[in-house]
């Protein structure tokens, strides 16, 4: 049985910046706080818990007191950075240069939209670390929409701004546009969808065709891969998603020849590895 690991699968740019960033203050200092979990992926955040990261919230955050805190990837509103100017928290500000354009963009389309009575509409998940801070640019007065027929909150007669969270779905983010197209006078969408991201898939569709068995590695809180998992099933339905070496099902292999690993764009090259010596020692 041959075992092999998507070359395109691994952290994005904005992770690997992140999590190098966090690794050379932690080579400083034995400790540092980080807002929220730097990765969506829970080995890789033990790991460096165990080097010293200690993951706080918001609440824990606003405690603090002329200490050093990481911003991760996703970014942070804008309030985040007044408190720490308020309370002489230092910011080891690692946001993806990616979603720091974003949210200049977005920042500058509230602005257009508040002069003209418009509405500024983020396509992304509600809650999500990089949709709070996009919407933190709007003063939080954003409309999040979800899906594509998530559209009923919008006001058709007012002035549109559309933006998208970086790790969302280009298919899905091209049936929003039309469906608020057809019904809006003044509308404009930005193309905000990561590059790395959009390009992943027709990579993906290549690599789960190419193979018998595909084991995808991910956080069960990865939004990235979650829609990366359920679309490597529309071209391999012998697809499994899986967080770590335990979670592997041996019946899976009955027949196979070939099993292919990948991951989402915030899993670690080292998870997946771990992956394939396991099937290749039969340590499952």
């Amino acid at each position: 049985m041959k075992t092999v690991i998507d070359s395109n699968a691994g952290f994005c740019f904005g992770v690997v910046k992140a999590i190098g960033t966090a690794e050379d203050e932690l080579s400083r200092s034995d400790r540092l706080f980080c807002l929220g979990d730097i990765v969506h992926n829970s080995a890789e955040v033990l790991r460096l818990r165990q080097k010293g990261l200690e993951v706080i919230n918001h609440d824990e955050f606003a405690q603090l007191r002329n200490t050093r805190v990481l911003i991760r990837a996703h970014g942070e509103p804008p309030s985040t950075y007044t408190t720490a100017r308020d309370h002489g928290v230092t910011l080891i500000d690692a946001t993806c240069p990616i979603v720091l354009a974003l949210q200049q963009k977005v920042r500058k389309g509230y602005y257009e939209m508040k002069r003209v009575d418009g509405q500024v509409v983020i396509f992304g998940k509600p809650g999500h670390a990089e949709v709070i801070g996009l919407n933190g640019q709007t003063d939080n007065t954003a409309i999040i929409v979800s899906s594509p027929d998530d559209i009923e909150t919008i006001d058709f007669s007012r002035p549109i701004r559309l933006y998208s969270q970086t790790t969302k779905s280009r298919e899905q983010y091209e049936k929003l546009k039309s469906n608020i197209a057809v019904r809006a006078n003044d509308f404009v969408a930005h193309d905000t969808i990561c590059g790395r991201v959009a390009n992943r898939t027709g990579e993906l569709r290549q690599f789960a065709q190419s193979v018998d068995l595909l084991l995808f590695v991910c956080g069960t809180n990865s939004s990235n891969g979650r829609y990366l998992y359920e679309y490597s099933r529309q071209f391999q339905p012998n697809t499994h998603m899986i967080a770590a070496t335990t979670d592997i099902n041996a019946a899976w292999f009955s027949g196979v020849t070939t099993v292919g690993i990948s991951g989402a764009t915030s899993t670690p090259r080292w998870l997946m590895e771990e992956v394939k010596t396991a099937i290749d020692h039969n340590a499952i």
